[in-house]
């Protein structure tokens, strides 16, 4: 028998776009809180034409925005304005990524929110943060992944900086974002207090590129890239098979290293001094490759896995989408799982982030059409049938 879901009971206004923002949002409501997104009324969250579609439906925005309630409103509208706070007053959570200022200069600042509602949780999402130099400026996951040092530490070494083909900043952020706003309730339980959340990109993808800033303190130098190998380690790097198909090894433990050119035929190698370390390794890297790759390019990547599965050095498939969905580990443990939808039928998605034994997570319905939940919220909150109806035809709703 589970207990209800951790966040159960902690109602979300998620007034965000694009990615981090309503990430964070997603990860709250699968794991129970009554999440309500916000969106204009004309124009919606851009992240409904983001990525593919199937007859017209947009297929990203399915689970971006699955265990969310659905409401149009003009924020900008004095009249809007002062239905969101209505709102507001029933909320824990607000997350926001309007550039700083916007919320104030419609009457919604930190100020306003928090006297009427002083357990509220406001967490404010931008590019570079409320304060600074840098605060107004227009921040997205592009500019922040090749500010935060990713793109110059990615690609070839002979090749430019490399961004990736995905959003990576806004889901570092996303994530960091839920681990923040769930700090922030466990305070507002103890004492009562809400506050305010200043979450920026940058920060999450600098943390999560590693520490560089520090060795540039600490020892004056600045890496560089090196493609797919590893300054700490070796051999780590991705292999090609007989087949074409691609592997990935990786030698961070030493045992591990020891086990790898055990099976790769050159054992000679161990005794020598310099792979006692990781950084020794790194050292003789090219050495080191092709041993590996040479072994590996003699055999089938089914070989491959099959071989260093049974010595016990680690490897894993580069996978595309297909081999994702067919592979009996992910599907055995259900990190994907096929859920209804009204517009698409049994939809596969992204399960949640992980399995709690007493108060698990769940998908509750996915991503809904925009506005289909205004006249229930608003009701909810003690809004009469007529303000309703003339909100709606004076465009302030939908």
């Amino acid at each position: 028998m589970t207990e209800p879901a951790p966040l159960d009971g902690v109602r979300v206004l998620d007034v965000s776009t694009i990615l981090a923002g309503p990430l964070a949002c997603q990860i709250l409501g699968d794991f129970g809180a009554d999440v309500i997104k916000i969106e204009h009324p004309k124009y919606g969250d851009n992240m409904r034409g983001h990525g593919r579609s199937k007859d017209g439906v947009p297929i990203w925005w399915k689970e971006i925005s699955r265990n969310k309630r659905t409401v149009a409103l003009d924020l900008k509208d004095p009249r809007g304005g002062e239905v969101f706070r209505r709102l507001a007053r029933t909320a824990d959570v607000i997350v926001e990524n309007f550039r700083p200022g916007t919320f104030e200069r419609w009457g919604l600042g930190p100020d306003v929110l928090l006297e009427e509602n002083p357990g509220l949780v406001l967490v404010r999402l931008t590019g570079f943060g409320q304060t600074g130099p840098y605060s107004s400026r227009a921040g997205f996951g592009t500019l922040v992944e090749a500010m935060s040092g990713f793109a110059a530490a990615t690609g070839q070494p002979d090749g430019p900086p490399t961004l990736p083909a995905f959003g990576l900043a806004d889901s570092i952020c996303g994530i960091a974002a839920s681990s923040a706003i769930t700090m922030a309730l466990r305070h507002r339980d103890r004492t009562g207090e809400g506050q305010v959340i200043d979450m920026s990109l940058l920060e999450p993808i600098m943390a999560a590129v590693g520490p560089g800033p520090t060795v540039y303190q600490q020892l004056g130098e600045i890496g560089k890239r090196n493609g797919n190998r590893s300054t700490n380690n070796a051999p780590r790097n991705i292999y090609r098979t007989s087949d074409d198909g691609w592997v990935a090894v990786s030698t961070s433990a030493q045992r591990i290293a020891e086990r790898v050119m055990e099976l790769v035929g050159h054992p000679e190698v161990i005794g020598e001094p310099w792979f006692a370390s990781g950084g020794g390794r790194a050292e003789h890297v090219d050495m080191l490759d092709d041993y590996v790759g040479g072994w590996i390019a003699q055999r089938t990547r089914d070989e491959v896995i099959d071989a260093f599965t049974e010595a016990g050095a680690a490897i894993g498939p580069v996978y595309d989408a297909k081999d994702i969905v067919e592979d009996p580990h992910i599907r055995e443990t259900e990190m994907l799982v096929e859920v209804d939808d009204a517009d698409l039928g049994p939809l596969l998605q992204h399960n949640v982030m992980w399995r709690m034994s007493r108060s698990p997570g769940e998908i509750r319905f996915t991503g809904r059409d925009l506005g289909q939940d205004t006249e229930e919220v608003l009701t909810d909150v003690g809004m009469a049938a007529d303000e309703i109806t003339e909100l709606k035809e004076n465009g302030v709703i939908r």
